[in-house]
């Protein structure tokens, strides 16, 4: 009953309740704050360029997954290079191991490193060649954008002009592929 009365208290305008976003970010700058300000500023950046990356990568892992299912069906990860496979499934192992670990341990492409995802595209380009402009085109950005996602995961931070090729990278793909 009070949902459905704190609703049209809502649409007038009238805040009912947390703010979320406001909690989240006084909770982000109380684990801030023992550090000084340009640090704190650096970190707010990269993580701004690894939430993009982090988007990037897993919609490219879903637009390998949906293409390939849809052009050879759902035994598609049977037929990829066993160099990749063999790869995957080891980590994946790995991480079974690690049973302290909490997370997605299935999905065997999640375990497949972001320089082979291209890899992937190339060794079926018959089914891609329609949706991504050249190998080339493909290969100069997924290396390059591998290179900075390895500078961002071992916490380096990225000089501004590498921050703007990760965001024209990426909005390249975006619009090439139709996100």
């Amino acid at each position: 009953m009070f949902e459905s009365e704190a609703s049209s208290f809502q649409s007038a305008g009238i805040e009912i309740g947390a703010d979320s976003q406001y909690t989240e970010k006084e909770l982000l700058a109380e684990a801030l704050s023992p550090f000084g300000l340009t640090r704190r500023n650096n970190a707010l950046e990269m993580a701004r360029v690894y939430a993009i990356l982090n988007c990037f990568e897993n919609e490219l892992r879903t637009f390998i997954r949906e293409t390939l299912e849809e052009k050879k069906g759902l035994d598609w990860w049977d037929q990829l290079p066993s160099r990749i496979k063999s790869h995957a499934e080891g980590r994946q192992e790995s991480a079974l191991k690690d049973s302290w670990l909490e997370g997605e341990k299935s999905d065997l492409l999640g375990f497949v490193d972001f320089g082979m995802l291209a890899k992937i595209i190339i060794e079926e380009w018959e089914l891609f060649n329609n949706l991504i402009p050249s190998q080339h085109w493909l290969k100069q950005r997924m290396e390059e954008l591998e290179r900075a996602r390895n500078f961002i995961a071992h916490n380096r931070m990225l000089l501004p002009s590498e921050f703007q090729r990760i965001y024209m990278y990426v909005s390249d793909w975006n619009r090439v592929i139709g996100l």
